[in-house]
């Protein structure tokens, strides 16, 4: 639609990247998805349009540089006199690939029968699933319960009543879409869309099922099991196939995607593969070397402190960090050492340390 702002729709700045876009209707597409509790219908659709433009490149440089995904508003002095076009009826001849393609994203349809329309797909599902810091170093398993639009389990998603016959649909001949003539500001042309009686199978049954009324689908609820493998990023989002909202029949089902969000642990820090940690030490510790029990994500490891270290050194427990998400390896835990001083020193312990700066100034 032209005048619609995409760019502020899906919240992007005009240079965002593709991934961008993608993540950032993922997003509107969770909060507003009509299945959802709380959803907004016009603003998943207003979400979508703007997707469905940005998307696309062609579709982009289109709505960058006329303000619309379609295209010029107007054609001005264009006397079509190639290729077969007629500006007064839109006929279209054998060079017409690229007007075809126009109009086709303009009104949904294709011109003479050069695109398909088979059923559509089902919608896809974006949740969110929150993992404590151990689980997402071990790996883990989460059900999650959906509220979808599902196949119709009377009718086994087909939309026909059960012990019925299927039979070659009379409104499009089997073909599975119909002509539409449309006149607009440009003139009159003919698109061809996907047929409604059959759903764009070509083919429909005697008698539609009583339960789904023919779409073979119905809102209903389904738990899916989400294996969330060891080492997952915070954020990171699992794709899991056919598990979105059911298709039209004969088409497919949409995907579940699922962002994972990491809890925070109250001592320990990810950075890449590498745990990180910071261990206390006492004066003496330093001065004179120790060996400290140190907690990792594995359990206690024995760690070496050498004589003379410094606060703010790092020390590496080779092997304890997080394991490769993609089965490449395996991290460090990196220990920071920070030397503790003493607030409050008895009698004895300033004596001694009196005499140590003593030795040191000589």
């Amino acid at each position: 639609m032209a005048n619609k702002d995409y760019y502020a729709i899906l919240g992007v700045p005009r240079d965002a990247s593709q991934d961008d876009i993608k993540k950032a209707f993922r997003k509107l597409a969770h909060k507003y998805h009509p299945d959802k509790q709380g959803g907004d219908e016009a603003k998943f659709k207003e979400a979508n349009e703007a997707y469905g433009a940005l998307s696309d490149p062609e579709k982009r440089k289109r709505y960058d540089q006329f303000g619309s995904a379609d295209g010029p508003s107007g054609f001005g002095g264009f006397s079509g006199n190639g290729g077969g076009f007629d500006f007064g009826d839109f006929q279209f001849g054998g060079g017409a690939g690229g007007f075809e393609d126009l109009f086709s994203d303009m009104f949904g349809g294709g011109f003479g029968g050069g695109r398909s329309h088979g059923p559509r797909a089902g919608s896809d599902i974006q949740v969110d699933v929150e993992i404590s810091f151990m689980d997402m170093v071990n790996g883990t398993e989460r059900t999650v319960k959906l509220r979808k639009t599902v196949s119709c389990p009377d009718c086994d998603g087909t939309g026909g009543k059960k012990g019925t016959k299927e039979v070659t649909c009379e409104e499009c001949g089997g073909a599975g879409q119909v002509r539409q003539t449309v006149r607009s500001v440009l003139g009159t042309f003919a698109q061809v869309v996907p047929c409604q009686k059959c759903h764009g199978r070509g083919k429909r049954y005697e008698e539609n099922c009583p339960t789904c009324r023919g779409t073979g689908r119905v809102t209903g609820e389904e738990e899916v099991l989400v294996r969330i493998p060891a080492g997952i990023d915070d954020g990171q989002v699992i794709s899991i196939s056919g598990k979105g909202s059911a298709g039209e029949p004969g088409g497919r089902a949409g995907d579940l995607y699922v962002a994972v969000h990491v809890k925070p642990h109250p001592s320990l820090e990810r950075r890449g593969e590498s745990i990180l940690s910071r261990f206390p030490i006492s004066f003496s510790q330093a001065a004179l070397g120790d060996t400290v029990s140190v907690e990792t994500v594995y359990g206690p490891v024995r760690m070496k402190i050498p004589a003379g270290t410094q606060s703010g050194e790092v020390f590496r427990i080779k092997g304890k960090g997080l394991k490769n998400v993609r089965g490449f390896g395996q991290g460090d835990h990196l220990v920071t050492v920070s030397v503790v001083v003493p607030k409050h020193l008895s009698g004895k312990e300033k004596k001694l340390i009196e005499e140590l700066r003593k030795a040191e100034e000589k």
